[in-house]
């Protein structure tokens, strides 16, 4: 098995960014934005397709990566990635822009699936697994990043954001100077010499609590922007909450493992959606800044305690001759949640946050009572 250089590892985890970018990119200037691309009716869609076309994509995704190799398909995913983000803003109506966004999401499928297997071809056993965690914390890192510059930006131009999707060109290069091309050496898929033999039944609860997660964090990604307009908020302020939502996210999945040692799976996930529930609580409550960064910060703290616990418990309960196909399955349901976001538009207000912390308290009760605990015992922190 080849070894990977710290820049090499480096280019991972940067591709791995993109997979929350390809929403985030267009949330803090929404309302402009849909706007100016006639699609004002429907903002909400500009995040949430990208997800759609990931779901549609993702066995697609799954059959080209097994028969061209990682490598390749994640350098052509990484050109039209970047392509199709940048030239979004040069198209106009519902037709041409939500294929545009489709489209975009097949790609955003394609480039996740990619750098999870090339992290699969260099890394084995508990390296591998911590490389995994590196990688959750990169994408939330990204939600920093990428919500803070596009607020910046869309507060000088509506189109100026767009252009942060050719970053992805940025990750191509880096791909090809430090990242080798092991797809076509015999014995350059590493395998995890353990295997957990939990069977995909235990994973069912886990892929739908990735589903509702995500769909419960989404709802604050795409209702806030809106909400916060309503009440005076710019477009920059707006970047800026969203990213400290991420920024919390990045420091709570730090101290996930111990976490996780005190209150095993189930106590964790539970307690991350009594997170979700009151920081919908907090933004149903009003709309000033100290109640904001309240609601953010609860909220980010159930992004930061479920979804990086969610991927590892799919690794962990997955045979290694599995782990790929179930992590596919795994991506489907975070897709799924963001897109089924879409629909959150029906319901008006501030209510929308009320039905959301119900829901989110709701699915911790069921969690606690229902959750099956299969897993192995959960890691020490390190």
């Amino acid at each position: 098995m080849s070894r990977l250089s710290s820049l090499g590892s480096y280019t991972l985890l940067c591709i791995s960014c993109l997979t929350i970018m390809v929403g985030a990119v267009v949330a803090p200037g929404l309302a402009s934005i849909s706007m100016s691309l006639g699609v004002a009716d429907h903002a909400g869609f500009l995040i949430t397709l990208p997800a759609l076309g990931a779901v549609l994509f993702a066995p697609f995704a799954g059959r080209l990566i097994d028969r061209f190799g990682a490598y390749p398909c994640t350098f052509v995913a990484l050109f039209l990635y970047g392509a199709l983000g940048v030239s979004g803003q040069w198209l106009s109506g519902p037709i041409a822009v939500y294929s545009n966004r489709i489209a975009l999401g097949a790609m955003t499928t394609v480039v996740m699936a990619g750098s999870t297997t090339l992290i699969s071809q260099f890394y084995v056993g508990h390296e591998r697994l911590k490389m995994i965690a590196r990688q959750g914390m990169a994408v939330e890192a990204g939600g920093v990043i990428f919500l803070f510059i596009g607020g910046l930006l869309a507060v000088q131009s509506w189109e100026l954001p767009f252009f942060i999707y050719l970053v992805a060109w940025l990750f191509l290069g880096m791909l090809f100077l430090f990242v080798p091309d092991t797809s076509a050496q015999p014995g350059s898929l590493a395998e995890s010499p353990e295997s957990s033999g939990s069977g995909s039944r235990s994973l069912l609860w886990v892929y739908l609590s990735a589903c509702m997660a995500m769909m419960i964090f989404f709802t604050v990604i795409v209702v806030l922007p809106l909400s916060m307009e309503k009440s005076g908020y710019s477009a920059d302020h707006i970047g800026l909450l969203l990213a400290f939502i991420s920024f919390v996210a990045v420091i709570t999945a730090h101290f996930l493992p111990r976490v996780n040692l005190r209150w095993k799976d189930k106590g964790t996930l539970s307690l991350a959606f009594v997170f979700y529930a009151l920081g919908h609580l907090a933004f149903y409550v009003g709309a000033s800044v100290s109640v904001l960064v309240l609601g953010g910060l609860l909220a980010g703290m159930g992004f930061g305690l479920s979804i990086p616990l969610l991927n590892h418990m799919t690794v962990e309960r997955s045979d290694p001759g599995q782990r790929g196909k179930n992590l596919s399955y795994f991506a489907m349901a975070i897709f799924l949640g963001q897109f089924l976001t879409s629909f959150v538009e029906l319901v008006s207000g501030h209510f929308l946050y009320l039905i959301a912390a119900l829901v989110a308290a709701l699915y911790g009760i069921c969690v606690w009572v229902v959750f099956a605990q299969r897993s192995p015992a959960a890691p020490t922190a390190s």
